[in-house]
């Protein structure tokens, strides 16, 4: 199996409560689009979706060591894939609901959703992104001078 695809069920098996479908399927998107030497750090599952009753949009999200990914298989053919750069993340938003959680991110030009992750992965999912898009802002602010 890929790294990813490794990833995702790393997450899922730490954190059962993920409402997530077809994740070998999603991984291989975002195994498919890595760059040469690109290498995922974190990946997590969930909806991407407002909705958490729209089961048809599960999707893998994997933080590498140059952007965020999040890969989505269609059903029958074709799939989406959302890249974040450094340079077009603003902020993110944290939700925590009775059973489920969801994280927002906001970039430039959309606001993604992803939803239906257990509320205990949240605080990880959290840190995880933060602390990436601080380390790699820092290196945007410096080729600006």
């Amino acid at each position: 199996m890929g790294i990813v695809y490794d990833q995702a069920k790393m997450f899922m098996k730490k954190y059962p409560g993920s409402f997530a479908f077809r994740i070998k399927k999603h991984s291989n998107v975002i195994e498919r689009h890595l760059n040469p030497g690109e290498k995922p750090t974190f990946v997590f599952v969930g909806q991407k979706s407002k909705n958490l009753f729209n089961i048809g949009s599960s999707c893998a999200v994997a933080v590498t060591d140059r952007r965020i990914l999040i890969g989505k298989k269609r059903i029958f053919w074709g799939y989406f894939l959302s890249s974040i750069t450094p340079d077009l993340y603003n902020d993110m938003q944290v939700y925590q609901g009775l059973i489920w959680g969801s994280v927002t991110i906001d970039t430039v030009k959309e606001e993604i959703v992803i939803s239906s992750i257990s509320k205990k992965g949240l605080d990880e999912i959290e840190t995880r992104i933060t602390e990436f898009m601080m380390q790699e802002k820092k290196k945007y602010q410096n080729t600006d001078k």
